[in-house]
């Protein structure tokens, strides 16, 4: 019996994303956890189908990556995610979860870590998302990390976000992805942002003023040999930002909150943006979803930059 879709090692890429990758059709990967975990519905299933869309008119293939019944997906199809999109039993799966998951038969969302390690390993180049994880607030105490950090360092990817969750420690973050031998690039700016708003009040090296110069970084890092992913960070349109000092506000209210009711640990994200999006009035929803907007549509530059350049 003929599969209608192609396995490579347990992976499962679709015939498009195949297609396009062996022609040098530029691809984009995109994560689930927007919607399955991250927007209410029906919001969640029009923003990944919106996304998707608007790739193809680009004339970029989408790669929407998540676990189906245990199987890690580089390409979910529209039936695919609107499953996703609509099941209460999906689960949010990191990196160290995707064994577990295919051993069990579950169907989840991935986040950054699971998605950038899945795409890499379908030889996809660049990855679009909203916010990073990074470490957390009090993280001295807790040793709380996002595992996105490592694994990206350990990936030669491009992956374009509005910068790590303004709810984290944003300077030790820095300092981590300094570390980790994380190159940081801001798109046209060095105020590094702040994901619902355009600047975190701390500021980055390194600026690039085009899809062309960020996929000509990448080409060099790869020729010197380095194996960790050149993250871009694009602010949110000002016009569209929560007003800074609502932000500071909400968010001081948030972690205020958290610690009265004693949540902490993985449960603490979650948490805190619920209660931005309760204290704003779904003001950071709409935020979250321009920021969204406007990576995945830098994501497509850059992927078709690196694409062209390569003589595809």
């Amino acid at each position: 019996m003929t599969s209608p879709r192609h396995t490579l090692g347990g992976l499962v890429v679709a015939p498009d994303v195949q297609d396009a990758l062996d022609r040098g059709i530029p691809v984009l990967a995109l994560e689930s956890t927007i919607f399955t975990h991250g927007l209410p519905r029906p919001r969640n299933l029009e923003v990944a189908r919106e996304a998707e869309d608007r790739l193809r008119d680009s004339g970029v293939v989408p790669a929407t990556i998540g676990v189906v019944d245990g199987r890690p997906t580089v390409g979910l199809s529209p039936a695919q995610i609107e499953r996703l999109s609509n099941d209460d039993a999906v689960v949010k799966l990191s990196l160290r979860d995707l064994p577990v998951a295919a051993a069990k038969g579950l169907s989840g969302g991935t986040t950054v870590a699971a998605t950038a390690f899945l795409a890499h390993r379908a030889g996809i180049r660049v990855f679009a998302t909203g916010g990073l994880g990074g470490v957390h607030r009090d993280a001295q105490q807790t040793f709380d990390e996002s595992a996105d950090l490592p694994t990206l360092a350990a990936l030669p990817l491009v992956v374009v976000s509005a910068g790590v969750k303004s709810i984290l420690d944003i300077p030790l973050t820095l300092e981590r992805m300094e570390t980790l031998n994380l190159t940081v690039v801001g798109y046209r700016t060095t105020d590094y942002p702040g994901f619902y708003i355009a600047d975190s009040g701390l500021d980055i090296d390194y600026s690039a003023e085009s899809a062309t110069e960020i996929a000509d970084i990448a080409r060099a890092r790869d020729a010197l040999g380095i194996a960790s992913t050149l993250l871009v960070a694009r602010p949110v349109d000002p016009e569209v930002q929560l007003p800074p000092a609502l932000h500071d506000e909400v968010l001081a209210r948030a972690l205020q909150a958290a610690a009265a009711a004693g949540i902490s640990g993985h449960d603490t994200t979650p948490f805190l943006l619920d209660q931005m999006q309760r204290e704003t009035g779904g003001r950071s929803l709409d935020v979250n979803v321009e920021v969204y907007r406007g990576n995945v549509a830098l994501g497509a530059e850059i992927a078709a930059a690196l694409a062209g350049g390569d003589g595809c």
